[in-house]
This record gives C-alpha cells, sequence and structure tokens, in this order.
C-alpha cells in the first residue's frame, strides 16, 4: 500500500511546501496555503493512454539553421471574430484556455462552436450539466429551418450531427472514450471539475487542477488534437487555480462583458501563435451569440443634439481600429472631498490628465467632481484616447459641445505636448469609412516611417486631418 503523504499548496501560485506557511515564498501573499493530501505512486507522471508504452527518443541539440520549418495548418470555424482572437484559427495540438464571470456564456460559446463545426468531430466533455441540459441548450442555439436551408442542410437533426457530449469527470475514463471516438477537437467544461486518479485531493484543489491540465497537455501534444478548457475564475476576476495552469496552457481567452448589457467581449491574454492583444465583440441573444463585425458602430450612440462632454476617440485592439465614444462630467463638488471616477479607464491616468489640464491650461478642476465613462462596457489602455478624454473633460467644464463627425487620437505628455500614436493610417481610414469630417492627430505623426522618411499622405483621404502639436492648440481650434 502507498504511503500517503500530506502537502500544502498556494491557492495563488501552486507553491507546494512540506508544512504549513503563513506567507507564501513564491508570490508573497498571506493565508493561502491549504492542506491537501497525496499518495506518491510509480504513476506519478501518467500517460494519457491507457497502456502506456516507454519513449525510445532521446532528443539531440540542433544548430537553428538545421531546423526545418513549415507553416502550421490552422483550422478556421465559422466565427471570424474566435479566428482573429486566436490569431487566424485553431492551432493543431494546442491547449486553450477560456475564463470568465459565472453566466458571463462560455458553454454557450463553446458549444455553439463545437455545433456548427462543418466535417469535424468534437468531443464535449462537460463536467457540470448531464447530457439532457446541455441538449436543451443545443436546441436553443439551433437555427430555423430557412438557415439551415442556405447552409446545405436539409433538417434539424443535421444540425451538429459532428458534435458528441459526455458527461464524465474522471480523466481515465475521458481519455477511454477519446482513443474510441478518436475526435479532431475536444472541448473540456470545466477543468475545475475534472478529477485524476493518480491524485487523492478532491476535484478543484490546486493538485488536480494541475495534474489534469497536464494530462490534457501531453494527449494535445503527443496527438496533435487541440483542445479547449472552461476555467472559473475568482472573485478577484483571475482565473481560479494556480497560476501555473495559464502558463502550461498555449493560449488564454477571457470572456468579459455585463450580464446587464447584451454585448460580450472575448479578449487575448496570451497567445503563443499570434497577437495577444486581439479582441472579438459578440452580441448575446436569445438564440446564442451574435458576432458584431463593426464594433464602431455599436460603440458610438447616437445623438440627435450635440451635447457637452463627449467625444469619439480613435483606439486599436490588436489590429482592428475602432471608434469609441468617451464621456465626462465634470461638476461642483458638493461633499467637500473632490471624487474621481473612471469606469473602462484607468483612474490613475485620468488624474495625470487633470494634473496636466490645470498645470499646463490653467483650468481650475482642484475642487471639481469628475467622472469619465467608456460606452459599450469595455475597457480601454490605449494612450491614444488621452485627447478625446481631454476634450471631453474641457468640453463638460465649459459646457461647449465638441462638433459632430469629429474624433481624436493623441496621447498627453506630463508637459503638455501631443505624442504620436502607432499605426495612425489605420486610426484615420476607420474614421473616414465611418464619415467623420475631421480628426485631430500629432504633428509628430506626419513622418510615417522612421526608415524611408516618407511623410503622411494626406491626399489619399477626404478627412480633415489636423496635426498639433501642444493640447493648447486643440482647444484654441475647438473652443476658440
Amino acid at each position: 500500500m502507498a504511503k500517503t503523504k500530506i502537502a500544502y499548496f498556494c491557492q495563488s501560485c501552486g507553491f507546494e511546501s512540506a508544512k504549513w506557511l503563513g506567507k507564501c515564498p513564491s508570490c508573497q501573499q498571506w493565508n493561502t496555503f491549504v492542506e491537501e493530501i497525496l499518495e506518491k505512486t510509480n504513476t506519478s507522471i501518467p500517460n494519457w493512454k491507457s497502456s502506456p508504452a516507454p519513449s525510445q527518443r532521446a532528443n539531440k541539440p540542433v544548430q537553428v539553421a538545421d531546423i526545418t520549418f513549415t507553416e502550421e495548418h490552422r483550422l478556421l470555424t465559422p466565427d471570424k471574430e474566435f479566428n482573429r482572437v486566436l490569431g487566424g484559427g485553431i492551432v493543431a495540438g494546442s491547449l486553450v484556455l477560456i475564463g470568465g464571470e459565472p453566466g458571463i456564456g462560455k458553454s454557450t460559446l463553446m458549444l455553439q462552436l463545437a455545433l456548427n463545426m462543418p466535417n469535424i468531430k468534437v468531443l464535449y466533455v462537460s463536467g457540470e450539466e448531464s447530457d439532457k441540459q446541455i441538449k436543451m441548450r443545443a436546441e436553443r442555439l439551433a437555427p430555423d429551418f430557412g438557415e439551415l436551408r442556405i447552409k446545405g442542410q436539409e433538417s434539424r437533426a443535421e444540425f451538429g450531427k459532428g458534435c458528441y457530449v459526455l458527461t464524465e469527470t474522471s480523466t481515465q475514463n475521458i481519455f477511454k472514450q477519446i482513443e474510441e471516438l478518436q475526435p479532431d477537437l475536444v472541448v473540456v467544461d470545466s477543468i475545475q471539475t475534472l478529477y485524476s486518479a493518480h491524485i487523492e485531493s478532491t476535484p478543484g484543489s490546486v493538485s488536480q487542477v494541475r495534474e489534469c491540465t497536464a494530462e490534457l497537455l501531453r494527449f494535445a501534444k503527443e496527438s496533435s488534437t487541440p483542445v479547449f478548457l472552461i476555467g472559473h475564475i475568482t472573485k478577484d476576476g483571475m482565473i481560479a487555480g494556480p497560476k501555473i495552469l495559464e502558463h502550461m496552457v498555449d493560449t488564454v481567452l477571457q470572456f468579459e462583458g455585463d450580464r446587464h448589457h447584451v454585448y460580450r467581449i472575448l479578449r487575448t491574454i496570451k497567445n503563443r501563435f499570434g497577437s495577444a492583444s486581439e479582441l472579438g465583440i459578440y452580441e448575446m441573444l436569445g438564440e446564442g451569440l451574435r458576432e458584431v463585425s463593426n464594433p464602431s458602430e455599436i460603440l458610438l450612440s447616437q445623438r440627435d443634439e450635440p451635447l457637452s462632454g463627449i467625444t469619439i476617440s480613435a483606439t486599436l485592439e490588436g489590429m482592428r481600429p475602432m471608434l469609441i465614444e468617451t464621456q465626462a462630467l465634470v461638476s461642483t463638488s458638493a461633499y467637500g472631498t473632490p471624487q474621481r471616477t473612471a469606469t473602462g479607464f484607468d483612474t490613475k491616468r485620468m488624474s495625470m490628465l487633470l494634473a496636466v489640464l490645470e498645470k499646463r491650461c490653467g483650468f481650475r478642476l482642484g475642487a471639481k467632481d469628475v467622472f469619465l465613462n467608456i460606452t459599450g462596457g469595455i475597457r480601454v489602455e490605449d494612450p491614444a484616447i488621452d485627447l478625446g478624454l481631454a476634450a471631453a473633460i474641457i468640453s463638460s467644464h465649459e459646457d461647449i459641445p465638441i462638433p459632430f463627425k469629429t474624433c481624436f487620437a493623441g496621447e498627453i505628455g506630463l508637459s503638455g505636448e501631443i505624442r504620436a500614436v502607432n499605426r495612425v493610417e489605420q486610426r484615420i481610414a476607420e474614421a473616414q469609412k465611418l464619415g467623420f469630417e475631421q480628426i485631430f492627430i500629432s504633428k509628430y505623426n506626419m513622418p510615417s516611417a522612421a526608415k524611408d522618411k516618407k511623410r503622411l499622405d494626406l491626399s489619399r483621404y477626404t478627412i480633415d486631418v489636423k496635426p498639433v502639436g501642444r493640447i493648447e492648440e486643440v482647444f484654441g481650434l475647438l473652443f476658440g
């Protein structure tokens, strides 16, 4: 009989200790160690196959010039937003982790993906719902007969024909079914519900999550089968389990959004096969998630009359340019201490912008309440919206509306200068496509490339591009 061993694991980073510690020596967090029972056997590193065979291959060092490289084949999905976030499609043998708040739509997104994959055998493993519950959701996600005829399917029975559902939590039983079915894609909902017989602790613990992920990772790499994992998050918004979980997987996606709004955002946190700053937008409907191909239209509100404190800023999320509406409200403080609140924007950067406006432009904002809001429920970290936010603050402070069809793209420095932003050509083209008449950019953006010293060709734009160098110039052109 194997000897039972007790170990202590940090719930924040997964650090293992033989005794309880008040402070984790790895992540410096307090009171994060929990006790777990382990059983050390000869199969401490289990193989995902039922009959493991020892590997006879011995890797040897190879020069970089001798390594042959062929471009990886990506599996395209019918969801263009999902392809964009993954960097161009699903990579064979990749392990993707999707996290999000409860009820945000993670299971709906992955089941919708599994049902709509053409000519692909998908295994949907659920440890949280029964097969009847999944069937009820699949019926709701199924399109009507007219859409099926367009896709070449004659009946609802053909919809989701390649999707197989397995309600199981034991990794050994899951791998046994995988060997029989031989799927092309595996979806696990969720990783916190799985357990491995090689670990004695309960499902969802640090050691179980790490062990189950390691087994799925080995299966994905050895069989070249992509695996999607759905993960829970903690009350702090971080993915539940040890931090090593995010290091083990190839891609980490965050599904965000307010449950009281219809729009959802799929954001890339980590991606070994593409950009780590891509973003996809969906609309949550009764029949599932709908792709939003032009997010600028939903992020801009329709106004019948000009209002003060509202500006339009040109931002970039990954390779996608978007125009977002930035709102500001400046009012006299009635409670003594001025309030500073920002929704969708960094509060510390807002304080910096207010200090620049007071020091360089002479606006007395120290005794004013300032509220900022990025519409659409998204969070923007692009510094190019600084100029639009500053214009919105002054517009609300002076109660003077910004002219219609005007947008901004510029970063504000501490001395009040308008700094250049990257890929300004895409921002100008997006503003022109949506019918804007003028855009304020930094005059330092005029040389478009440092290598050939070519200047920004304004002749190919019908929009009026206004290059400015300091924030005082912007306010002089806007407010006179």
